[in-house]
């Protein structure tokens, strides 16, 4: 995962994302990527799974 945070307060999920942070351009160069979870993952500790994308249009 880039820039991603996941934790699990009671039945919260509680996802953090550093908006200042930037990878580069996205493989169609039509945004810059800020956060990923680059594809879908499990949730800590438990049997849902997560996919994020933050991006900003250029």
């Amino acid at each position: 995962m880039k820039n991603v945070e996941m934790t699990v307060e009671g039945n919260m999920l509680i996802i953090q994302v550093d908006l200042s942070k930037e990878f580069g351009p996205s493989s169609s160069k039509k945004s810059i990527i800020i956060a990923s979870t680059e594809g879908n993952v499990f949730v800590p500790d438990r049997q849902e799974k997560v996919g994020l994308n933050v991006y900003r249009t250029k």
